[in-house]
């Protein structure tokens, strides 16, 4: 074998031994509520990372050269963290911007919830409530918070005219201005298609890697663009119903159950492709069921965000739009850097497709059974 199929296999053996950890940083999340001359702001974050100083541009504590100091941390009861957690508040808190009429304002911090260690494996989402009085005569509100502590959402109340909404904010953005009593102006329909494909491409691409590597699943079987459209438009046919189903409030299933049964459907994938050298009929059927599955999976992270009343069928099929985009993406890639070049090759099979899919199916394994134990 050349060189070239040999960087790949070691480049790709990276990316799935990199999706052994379960150790993401996902954005603090913060909801804002306004009420008389009062603001409280409720905010939910993986404050071990912030406080051991792991870097938002690592998408895995493990990679941070701080990894221990957050690993102990993670360790903590949560009276000792919540200690922890006094200590490093004035830098916290001059990392957060709370804005009424560009003005900044200080907050008192109200309460901490910390709770208990649990899977260590997992992040810990402890609880910060900020308040204060709003200033005589403000108008607007506006939030930002430290590029060093990662991302942000904030969540902003229906007010007047207006609806609920959450932004995502990145390296330090400072938010567009709430209106007290008015909300937010509201996006035309060409920002909320933006904002939502690029939302669904984002969580495939970089962020998705149980996706990815369920997509790269379907792909090592069969490099044929015919069988492989099949497999991905009954995967997309059948999130995309789930998701709906769940975003409208007709179905919903624990993330404790949905998260295990996604790692055993990556793995199922990947050792249907160590068994078998052909692509089966039934195939498309199987993926199809655990597309109903990632549905449920993907419908957590506009839970989290929210999607708009007035948009919200657009901003729904924009998402999917997104999603759909950043799985073709994955497979262009995968064939541009295998498929193109070595499908036709008598050693395709042995040297890459099975030992990728061991890997892939050794990640689902293990996933399965961490999620379960967590």
């Amino acid at each position: 074998m050349s060189r070239s199929p040999i960087f790949l296999m070691t480049w790709l053996m990276l990316v799935v031994a990199h999706g052994a950890h379960a150790h993401e940083i996902r954005p603090a999340i913060a909801t804002a509520s306004f009420s008389d001359a009062r603001y409280d702001i409720e905010i939910s974050a993986n404050l071990e990372a912030v406080i051991a100083g792991v870097s938002p541009q690592h998408k895995d504590t493990d990679e941070s050269p701080n990894a221990q100091t957050y690993n102990q941390l993670r360790e903590l009861p949560p009276a000792v963290f919540e200690g922890k957690i006094r200590e490093f508040l004035p830098q916290y808190l001059e990392g957060i911007e709370i804005r009424f009429d560009a003005a900044r304002v200080q907050p008192a911090l109200c309460s901490i919830t910390v709770p208990e260690v649990g899977d260590t494996a997992r992040a810990r989402l402890s609880l910060l409530r900020l308040c204060g009085d709003i200033p005589a005569g403000a108008r607007a509100f506006q939030w930002s918070y430290a590029a060093d502590f990662g991302e942000s959402i904030v969540r902003l109340p229906a007010a007047s005219g207006g609806e609920a909404v959450a932004l995502w904010l990145k390296d330090g953005a400072q938010s567009e201005a709430y209106l007290l009593g008015v909300g937010l102006e509201q996006k035309t329909r060409r920002q909320v298609v933006a904002q939502y494909t690029l939302l669904g491409f984002t969580h495939i691409l970089p962020k998705g890697l149980d996706h990815i590597l369920f997509v790269l699943g379907l792909f090592l079987l069969s490099t044929r663009w015919k069988p492989l459209l099949v497999q991905v438009t009954a995967f997309t046919l059948a999130h995309t119903i789930t998701l709906g189903l769940s975003i409208y409030g007709i179905v919903s299933l624990s993330p404790a159950i949905v998260e295990p049964l996604i790692a055993a459907s990556i793995a199922y994938v990947a050792i249907e492709n160590l068994v078998t050298a052909e692509l089966k009929p039934w195939r498309a059927f199987v993926v199809f069921g655990f597309g109903l599955l990632h549905g449920l999976g993907f419908a957590g992270v506009l839970h989290e965000i929210g999607l708009p009343r007035s948009e919200f069928l657009t901003a729904l099929l924009s998402f999917n739009v997104g999603v759909e985009l950043g799985q073709l993406a994955v497979i262009v890639s995968a064939w541009l850097l295998v498929g193109l070049w070595w499908k036709t090759k008598p050693w395709y099979r042995a040297r890459l497709v099975q030992p990728l899919s061991a890997l892939i199916a050794a990640v689902g394994v293990y996933w399965t059974i961490e999620r379960i134990i967590g």
